[in-house]
């Protein structure tokens, strides 16, 4: 792998960073972009990351129109608020109707326009104006997008049905097609937008990932989701490169060891591009300085003394306390990659030691459960296979539409059917039989990653009335489901970090949308904590310094409920 430096890389006019929560897609984005203003450059930075710390990066207020940050000049930067921009945009399409349609009509069209689905074209609008903006290309030299839209915001514009009036009449359409009711006026908009995306003169997308399995397997998904929708002036950043460790320090050299496995076993199509490296750094990326640290050579370290955590809860005394209060549905909560699927193991593992009845499950698509294990031990294990669950869901909604409605329409309900969030409802169903097995054993369930698992949690208050639209039943399951989610006897969500800023700072956003689901937490996870290791290693011990902060922010959180797990060699999953 090449150095990722801005020598190395094709400089386009539209340079867009994507990547899972927490492999760095924003330092990355930050980095460059500050170095290209260092260079003399016009720049626009502009983020819809919800986890975004831009304004303590540059220390200064920050706004969705458009801040000159004093300490890069030639540098601007705009810091979009998605769930600001998601009320902009339902108030846009509804207002208009306000005072001229019933009541009832406002407030259906509102839960439609309640979803995530929503935040996601509405974090599009606010791209499609940026980058179809004649002035802004005349004016930047370079404008740099962090979190690039997804291939489900772009499969979702590309359905004919999203156009179709079809969707404002119909009582059978799929959820997440009403998100664009009312915007034919900007259907040209997001052509050209997409257009510009796919254009290699114009674009580049920047696919950042960690040297871990299960980050390079996300991005070589996004990327085949995206070549599939004629994206493909793709290239690679591996953020958080370990350096060549001398052998002498265990940990190290663990560390290095999974690293470069991981990099030798990269899916292959991530291979057919260009792939640069970003060297793991002792520092965290919290101010301008660091950030024009981060593409030069550097000593990496900070001369920081060594520290020890001693004293903290620990992975037993959590699941003491989920044993004493006779929880029956355990969650492991977090982003992808921060360990919730090796925790909801040991969990369940921990349970089963004590005498209870456990059922393990998980709804994660990469389905990382270590079977096994579990049935060795005598657990009883299940997972949501979603592709099984999906053609199961469709043929019913075809037999009962099939009997209810004309084959032209049926037409159209074939076509929504193929839309994503229809698959979303379909594991939400089979998630709540899951939970449902709560009445007889302790029930574990590993969930998705954060925004795929809160989507279900979104669905579920209005999951009853979007079955009965798409011709589906509402069981009784489904319907108990929310009330005993609320239930802090019963539920216990356990929220898992890492100790660095990104996973903190989601984790903290997901318990602010818990909380508003009417659903509370006790207890916080901080995994592979480098500062419970005996790393001898100069470099990783500076790391673990820096992981203090981040700690000591989660114990405020969750109010001393945090239990510390020590970094091993296991793949975090």
């Amino acid at each position: 792998m090449k150095a990722f430096s801005l020598s190395a890389i094709k400089l386009t006019k539209y340079l867009f960073f994507t990547g899972k929560g927490g492999v760095g897609k924003t330092s990355v984005a930050c980095a460059t972009a500050v170095g290209l203003a260092d260079q003399g450059k016009k720049i626009l930075l502009i983020s819809t990351d919800p986890a975004s710390n831009l304004q303590d990066v540059f220390n200064q207020p920050l706004n969705g129109h458009g801040s000159e940050i004093q300490d890069v000049p030639g540098l601007t930067v705009v810091n979009l608020n998605p769930e600001e921009a998601a009320a902009e945009y339902r108030e846009r399409v509804i207002g208009p109707y306000r005072g001229a349609l019933p009541e009832s009509v406002i407030r259906n069209m509102e839960e439609q326009l309640s979803g995530s689905c929503t935040v996601e074209i509405a974090a599009f609008n606010e791209f499609s104006d940026f980058i179809t903006d004649k002035k802004k290309q005349a004016e930047f030299d370079h404008i740099i997008f962090d979190t690039a839209p997804t291939g489900h915001t772009l499969r979702m514009l590309q359905l004919p049905s999203a156009w179709s009036t079809f969707i404002n009449e119909s009582t059978h359409g799929a959820s997440c097609l009403g998100q664009l009711s009312g915007l034919e006026e900007r259907k040209e908009v997001y052509k050209q937008a997409v257009a510009t995306l796919a254009d290699e003169g114009m674009t580049s997308l920047v696919l950042v990932s960690r040297p871990e399995e299960s980050a390079l397997r996300e991005a070589a998904r996004t990327s085949v989701e995206l070549q599939l929708l004629g994206i493909n002036n793709q290239l690679l950043v591996v953020n958080g490169v370990l350096q060549v460790a001398d052998g002498s320090d265990p940990v190290a050299r663990q560390m290095y060891e999974r690293q470069q496995a991981a990099l030798s076993g990269m899916p292959d199509v991530l291979g057919t591009f260009s792939i640069y490296s970003v060297p793991l750094r002792s520092y965290n990326l919290s101010d301008v300085r660091n950030v024009r640290r981060m593409l030069h050579d550097d000593s990496l370290l900070e001369g920081l003394a060594r520290v020890s955590v001693a004293g903290e809860k620990s992975l037993d005394d959590l699941i003491n306390d989920l044993y004493v209060s006779g929880k029956r549905v355990v969650f492991t909560m977090g982003k992808g990659g921060v360990g919730k699927t090796t925790l909801a193991t040991r969990i369940a593992l921990g349970l089963n030691e004590r005498g209870v009845k456990v059922h393990l499950t998980t709804t994660d698509p990469a389905n990382h459960l270590n079977y096994d294990l579990a049935i060795e031990a005598g657990v009883t294990v299940s997972r949501i296979d979603e592709a099984e669950v999906l053609e199961d869901y469709k043929n019913e909604v075809r037999a009962k539409a099939s009997t209810a409605i004309s084959p032209e329409d049926m037409e159209y309900i074939e076509e929504d059917l193929r839309s994503p969030c229809t698959q979303e409802i379909a594991v939400f169903k089979a998630f709540a039989e899951i939970v449902d097995r709560a009445d007889s054993e302790v029930v574990v369930i590993d969930t998705a990653p954060t925004g795929h698992t809160l989507l279900l949690l979104d669905a579920t208050e209005s999951y009853h009335r979007e079955v009965q639209r798409t011709q589906g039943d509402s069981s009784e399951t489904v319907r108990n489901l929310l009330p005993r989610l609320r239930n802090e006897r019963e539920t216990e969500v356990v929220i898992v970090t890492l100790p660095e800023a990104t996973p903190v700072y989601e984790a903290e956003r997901l318990q602010q949308d818990l909380r508003r689901a009417g659903i509370h937490n006790k207890w916080w996870i901080v995994n592979s904590c480098l500062s419970l290791t005996s790393t001898n290693d100069s470099f990783l011990q500076a790391k673990a310094r820096n992981e203090l902060g981040w700690i000591e922010r989660v114990k405020e959180l969750s109010g001393g409920n945090t239990a510390l797990v020590e970094w091993t060699n296991e793949c975090v999953l």
